[in-house]
């Protein structure tokens, strides 16, 4: 049986973590001494795993009492005899300083590749600032009290949030074992994608990955955030201050997708400075991951004709960036989503089918098309 010393961790699951909004704060009953099940659906699948917390965001320390892994059959319902409880230092508890993040320690559990699994936390006292994902696409449910191990949860109070939760590990010893992290803003976080569907374009990617014998132990790490910019703005922390936390500091990664930009090129006072700034960055995080043998792929920016975002100088600017995305010879390989996804009698705007509506995001077709699109051999 191979030691641990020469197994790595490589991820399965992972959740670009910010600040939450006042308003995408969990409604009451709230988190304090109450238990959070959230749902999650892991890429890669493994028998020996470890969680990641974070408090990164909080303005207090963050009591953790219980948490539960357990595999989750349908809404708040998991498989009872399942459920296992992780240790942190072998404890059941920890308490988790303003700033911080931990890990949990190995807990023996076998799960399959695109399962999905339950993770329930039996908080403490938690700060007023919270660490999370608001745009989970997913529900969460919050029990009162200690409900970690209940097999369901008829009092819950759902949200469609995550909290605190940041990735999932398997260890491994099978050297082919990778991940892709796909990083960006909305249109990789999802937003117009079906809530507990995963069908975001990660989604359907890491759903391609499995299927095809060659890359079937690749799996996919989305960090997207949904208002997320590249330089400057936007919600959550820049994709430029977020990068080595989100990409370079994942386990096992071996490719990057970069789709991002969109909000850097809408803010009100993008110009051209904004391209310069963004082929500036592109070009740093090419840089930086290729010093990890990260292999980079560059993704357009897509059309947002009639949108919020609609006018002639911000179009292009996005015909500018695009050129060097597709010109450049930087990026490892180009995805040309632009291309894919415009209506090609009206280029400068997304495919009807595609649309979901506000003609800036996309339909769970329009994830389907983009991740259909991409070129396997590139794995």
């Amino acid at each position: 049986m191979p030691s641990d010393e020469i197994k790595r961790w490589v991820g399965t699951w992972a959740a670009a973590p910010q600040l939450v909004e006042p308003h995408n704060m969990p409604p009451n009953p709230g988190l304090p001494h109450n238990t959070l099940r959230q749902v999650i659906r892991v890429s890669l699948g493994g028998s020996q795993i470890r969680l990641r917390l974070s408090n990164e965001y909080g303005n207090s320390p963050l009591k953790i009492n219980q948490v539960c892994l357990a595999d989750h059959i349908l809404d708040n319902k998991i498989k009872a005899d399942t459920s296992k409880t992780l240790t942190f230092n072998g404890s059941n508890s920890i308490t988790i300083p303003a700033g911080g993040t931990v890990i949990s320690d190995k807990l023996q559990y076998t799960f399959c590749p695109l399962s999905t699994l339950a993770i329930s936390i039996y908080f403490g006292d938690t700060p007023s600032s919270l660490t999370g994902h608001p745009g989970s696409r997913t529900t969460s449910y919050i029990e009162r009290g200690n409900g970690t191990v209940l097999s369901n949860m008829p009092s819950a109070i759902i949200t469609e949030h995550w909290y605190v939760i940041t990735g999932i590990d398997i260890l491994t010893d099978d050297p082919d074992y990778a991940v892709v992290v796909a990083i960006g803003d909305s249109l990789t976080d999802g937003r117009g994608s079906t809530t507990n569907k995963n069908n975001r374009w990660p989604d359907v990617l890491a759903n391609r990955l499995f299927a095809n014998a060659k890359t079937s132990k690749i799996g996919v790490l989305n960090q997207g955030i949904g208002g997320n910019a590249v330089l400057f703005g936007g919600l959550g922390p820049t994709v430029t201050k977020r990068f080595e936390r989100d990409v370079l500091a994942q386990c096992g990664v071996r490719y990057l997708i970069i789709l991002a930009g969109i909000n850097d090129i809408g803010g009100a006072n993008a110009n051209l400075q904004t391209a310069e700034g963004l082929i500036s960055a592109y070009n740093t995080f090419i840089k930086q991951a290729h010093q990890k043998d990260i292999l980079v792929y560059g993704a357009t920016i897509l059309p947002f004709g009639g949108s919020i975002y609609d006018n002639p100088q911000k179009e292009q600017l996005r015909q500018t960036i695009n050129e060097w995305i597709r010109t450049s010879g930087e990026f490892d390989a180009v995805v040309d989503w632009d291309v894919v996804i415009c209506d090609p009698g009206n280029p400068e705007r997304i495919f009807s089918l595609y649309d979901s509506g506000d003609h800036l995001h996309l339909s769970p077709e329009g994830y389907k098309e983009l991740a259909g699109t991409i070129d396997l051999n590139l794995f």
